[in-house]
């Protein structure tokens, strides 16, 4: 039991894209999670709330050098100050770099099933997704590197976008894949960007290692965006850092950030960000243990109580992927039974990719008790549906 993170904190009619749901229903979709943050966050804005204005911010030195110093400590890497980017968010960053680092119809690359808004980065900018399909066998997943570059090599292709850990698998990157992913992009002449919002959120006991931190080519090739967003449940506040160790790379991307305005931050973004870097780290600390729990009681619940879906085994993030092949193809229309009679939202597994169609994706980033609710929930609408399903047939 912790008092921090077992209290229900009734969010709807607030304003949350998560919580925006009928009054009955549990939101175990979006990534965001249903704590409080870290009391030095909260009191570092109550602080800048107390001041009555709210003008235009500069970002100030401290937000560079609290994260500098977060990821010398945590992660055992040393970024220069003029590697250093502010963004109003690491998707708005995104988008801007496919403009600035692709043209209109080039091709950029991504592991899929993958975060779904990468999708929408490359296409709303009239870019092509290339999609290498990872390899699931024996509930894991692995690279398949034969087609990854395959993918690479293609005249067309300029860009890569990956995510370190990947959302959803919740998988950390060895230094031998990262290290092979570079090797191929390095020899066809692909830039790496790599989405670093969930390195936080770890299982206890082990370690992400930044793709920039694997060798001196990876740190040259790649664009490395970070956030306290997710770790510490700041979202709402669109605040990033963009990491760009080359000097070429960084001056376009420096262009397009002012160009398409995602480099201003607003009065709250930088205060918090400082803070949670500076002194959030036994919060931090708590929170994963936390989830870790929350994560051993889904997938224990899910052997015993539902065996016929299988949770893959997870290393970072707060977000369970689910193996619904059972259902195949039907998984989406279990999703939408799931909301509509059972009252529990969650992700579509076919938003992250043709190959995730078989799987749902569940935010546990909650109290136990309203996990378990969820849990039941779903056991309860999967027998209703398959039952529903069988006198159809």
């Amino acid at each position: 039991m912790n008092p921090l993170f077992d209290t229900v904190i009734e969010r709807r009619n607030t304003n949350s894209l998560k919580w925006n749901v009928e009054e009955d229903t549990i939101a175990m979709w979006v990534a965001d999670m249903d704590f409080r943050t870290a009391p030095c966050i909260q009191k570092a804005m109550q602080n800048t709330a107390a001041l009555g204005i709210y003008g235009y911010c500069e970002v100030p030195e401290a937000f560079y050098t609290s994260i500098q110093e977060w990821w010398r400590q945590e992660h055992c890497f040393a970024m220069e100050r003029e590697w250093m980017m502010f963004s109003s968010g690491v998707v708005p960053a995104i988008s801007s770099m496919v403009r600035r680092l692709t043209q209109p119809a080039e091709k950029v690359v991504v592991l899929s099933p993958v975060y779904n808004i990468f999708y929408n980065s490359i296409v709303n900018n009239g870019r092509r997704v290339l999609a290498s399909e990872l390899l699931y066998e024996g509930g894991t997943y692995e690279i398949d590197f034969i087609d990854l570059e395959q993918k690479l090599q293609d005249p067309l292709t300029t860009l890569m976008i990956m995510c370190n850990p990947h959302n959803p698998i919740g998988k950390i990157w060895s230094r031998e894949e990262l290290t092979q992913i570079n090797a191929f992009c390095r020899k066809h002449h692909v830039i790496v960007i790599s989405d670093e919002i969930h390195c936080d959120l770890c299982e206890p006991g082990k370690k992400y290692l930044p793709f920039a931190a694997v060798n001196a080519s990876c740190l040259q090739n790649s664009i490395t965006c970070l956030s306290a967003s997710k770790a510490f449940n700041l979202a709402g506040l669109q605040a990033a850092c963009v990491v760009i160790a080359d000097e070429g790379i960084r001056n376009r991307i420096w262009r397009g950030f002012h160009t398409d305005e995602v480099a201003e931050p607003n009065v709250f973004a930088c205060e918090a960000t400082i803070a949670a870097w500076m002194e959030g780290k036994d919060w931090l600390k708590d929170l994963n243990h936390y989830i870790s729990a929350n994560k051993k009681t889904a997938q224990h619940y899910l052997k015993t109580q539902l065996p016929e879906l299988h949770a893959v085994e997870s290393q970072a993030t707060y977000l369970l992927w689910i193996d619904c092949h059972v259902l195949h193809p039907f998984v989406d229309q279990f999703c939408d039974f799931l909301h509509k009679e059972h009252g529990l939202l969650v992700s579509k597994g076919s938003a992250y990719g043709k190959s995730g169609e078989d799987f749902i994706r569940i935010n546990i980033a909650c109290p136990n008790a309203l996990m378990r609710t969820g849990l039941k929930r779903l056991s309860k609408g999967y027998r209703a549906f398959t039952k529903q399903f069988s006198e159809c047939r």
